[in-house]
């Protein structure tokens, strides 16, 4: 066992999880389910990448597009979601970004 979990920095952000389109829904559950089994090592390309400082995004891919969850590692083996979205460009957006960050500074 990893000791390591995931949880959701808020309500609203629990709510993304769960309105991203059913099949990527559970890829992204299947990569968190890893990260329970396995730890943090297990999220590596291409099912999570780094973004920036210590935001990363869980990747998944499905009829509906792709779908992201960003996130960060917190104290106590903890995996905090901080934002989840159907990604429309190739690049990241600033502004989901943006989301995370000032999420991330209301969690801490």
């Amino acid at each position: 066992m990893s000791g390591w979990d995931a949880h959701f920095v808020n309500g609203v952000a629990e709510a993304e999880f769960e309105a991203l389109p059913i099949d990527i829904r559970a890829k992204l559950t299947r990569a968190l389910d890893l990260l329970r089994a396995k730890g943090i090592a297990a999220l590596a390309m291409p099912l999570a990448r780094h973004v920036e400082g210590k935001i990363w995004e869980l990747r998944a891919t499905g009829r509906d597009g792709i779908g992201r969850s960003l996130y960060v590692a917190a104290s106590g083996k903890r995996l905090l979601i901080l934002r989840s979205f159907i990604k429309k460009t190739q690049k990241t957006p600033r502004v989901e970004i943006e989301i995370a960050v000032k999420r991330l500074g209301e969690g801490d």
